[in-house]
């Protein structure tokens, strides 16, 4: 039976098992979860938090990352200034990057989410507002959220994924994971 961990990674630790980037040590998975044999099932960037899964099965692991199974990612985004509703309405249509279009998107302007505080926080501008939005996407390219923003004009300053599919991060803090069982259909 495959294993299946989700774990809440928090802002600053990488998205492995090691670092082999630096001479100044970062935290990575390691520091969180002593299972041997699971590997993370996509990616979140260092400067990302939110819903990591982790398995132990390899079909598993491609079904949940790779974007021909368009599974459902959400995301909590603090965006900076208040996106327009033609803002919103182009990243619901599909936004050009410069790799190319990305799917629809389904995105809503959403009251500012009982999240954990992030450390450290992010950095506030007494002049310039700033909203929440809760975005899904079927696509998984490289810091694809934080580009779609960048490209309507509203930077993202935080960035929290709630959830894959059906799995979310619901009574999970930041740093903690927890196992399922069953048996997994990904569609």
């Amino acid at each position: 039976m495959a294993r299946l961990i989700l774990f809440n990674k928090p802002y600053g630790v990488l998205s492995q098992f090691t670092d082999r980037g630096t001479q100044t040590t970062r935290q990575t998975l390691s520091d969180f979860i002593k299972i041997p044999g699971v590997y993370p099932a996509g990616r979140l960037d260092r400067d990302s938090e939110g819903l990591l899964l982790l398995t132990d099965d390899g079909r598993l692991q491609a079904r949940i990352a790779d974007p021909r199974f368009k599974l459902p990612k959400t995301y909590l985004v603090q965006v900076e200034g208040e996106p327009s509703e033609a803002s919103l309405e182009a990243l619901r249509s599909g936004i050009r990057l410069n790799d190319g279009l990305t799917r629809p998107a389904q995105v809503d302007r959403i009251d500012d989410p009982a999240l954990w505080q992030r450390d450290p926080p992010i950095r506030v501008r007494k002049s310039i507002p700033d909203c929440w939005l809760r975005l899904t996407i079927r696509e998984g390219r490289n810091r694809q959220v934080r580009r779609m923003t960048a490209a309507i004009g509203n930077p993202t300053l935080r960035l929290v994924r709630w959830s894959i599919g059906s799995w979310n991060l619901e009574g999970l803090p930041p740093g903690e994971w927890q196992e399922v069982t069953g048996r997994f259909d990904i569609r």
